[in-house]
């Protein structure tokens, strides 16, 4: 018999937390998060809910803990997009459909009643954080900010009425890889009207204004985008302070002007891998080191934009290519071999043939659903 719990204290929440532990046991791919900063991102502190309602919630068969799901509101969202749309998220269980059944009937209830009349999803819990369901590419380890699952996750989901709504693919590309002549020769001629330059760290909240202002402008017409806050930002921006180096990020500038922008993170869960979420008593310890000594063998950009007016031009290409040279270049110095870049939309036709020009192959698909709940 399997009953529901709503997440309602911290007890609870560790709980919530702690599921995946027993659902990836024999998961030799699945990187255990820092429980420390699962709980940070579920509580008070983390600034998404300044502007979102939510609930989460424990299956239990007996005194066992089987599953779990979260169902959020996003006022953003909602002001944005002329849709009572809601969002599930943090939806992991064990392999049995009684199991995924109660815990999206629980969701989608309390959805129900705060008057939405869409769900959407899995989102972790903004599109700005992670999103999407793996349906390709188990057998990876998932890099940093991105989300693994068990195989038997999709026809769980799709078995309780969602179906896809969008896909976004991860590349993985070798650090090694070449550009074509003609982007060469077209670089070399471009770099006295373009400059690529890394992140200037003693300016380091203009630096955040620039890239948060590109960002918004860059992917304003993409499926699903809801801007950051200023708070959700500045919360990036304190992870990129303490784990990348100045050259992970590079911001291409046209005449002084910054019209691109790029951010790279090393692979947070290389470092992590072994810690079983727990950084004491030596968890700390071994961070600093296999940042500062060892370093990650892998890393992933996150975050790449070109201001909509060059999107679709020559000069846009050579800012994409020349700020992912130099990125690279910074990756060679660290003994960097394979990097990520994720999530790129499915229908992201011009940046897919860029990647693709330099050998990146997709190797990763996450999927997003939707059901209506009239």
């Amino acid at each position: 018999m399997i009953h529901i719990t709503p997440v309602t204290d911290q007890t609870r929440l560790k709980e919530f937390v702690r599921v995946p532990i027993d659902v990836y046991r024999s998961d030799p791919a699945w990187v255990p998060p820092l429980f420390v900063e699962r709980l940070h991102s579920f509580s008070s502190k983390n600034p998404f809910f300044e502007h979102a309602r939510w609930q989460c919630w424990v299956a239990y068969r007996g005194n066992v803990a089987v599953g779990r799901i979260s169902a959020q509101i996003d006022e953003l969202h909602l002001a944005r997009y002329d849709s009572q749309t809601g969002f599930f998220g943090s939806l992991e269980a064990e392999d049995s459909s009684e199991v995924f059944q109660a815990l999206f009937e629980t969701a989608e209830a309390w959805l129900r009643s705060q008057g939405m009349t869409t769900v959407q999803g899995p989102f972790n819990l903004s599109i700005n954080q992670e999103c999407g369901l793996l349906i390709e590419g188990y057998d990876n380890p998932p890099m940093v900010m991105m989300g693994h699952a068990r195989p038997y996750y999709p026809e769980h989901v799709e078995a309780n009425g969602y179906h896809k709504v969008q896909d976004m693919l991860a590349y993985r590309l070798g650090i090694d890889f070449q550009f074509p002549s003609g982007v060469t020769r077209f670089l070399r001629k471009a770099k006295g009207s373009v400059k690529i330059r890394p992140l200037r760290r003693k300016q380091l909240q203009e630096e955040l204004a620039i890239i948060k202002d590109i960002y918004e402008e860059a992917w304003a017409e993409n499926w699903g985008y809801v801007p950051f806050t200023d708070a959700e930002f500045s919360e990036l921006g304190q992870q990129m302070k303490f784990l990348v180096e100045d050259d992970f990020v590079q911001i291409a500038e046209i005449d002084g002007v910054p019209c691109a922008m790029l951010v790279a993170f090393p692979n947070l869960h290389e470092v992590i891998h072994d810690l079983h979420g727990r950084l004491w008593p030596l968890g700390w310890l071994k961070i600093l080191w296999r940042l500062k000594i060892v370093y990650p063998k892998t890393g992933r950009v996150a975050l790449m934009g070109v201001r909509r007016r060059f999107q679709s031009s020559p000069m846009g290409a050579v800012m994409a290519y020349g700020m992912i040279e130099a990125v690279r270049n910074a990756g060679l110095r660290k003994n960097i071999q394979e990097i990520e870049l994720s999530w790129i939309l499915e229908d992201n036709v011009r940046m897919r043939h860029i990647l693709e020009s330099l050998g990146a192959e997709p190797y990763k698909t996450y999927r997003l659903y939707e059901k209506s709940l009239d």
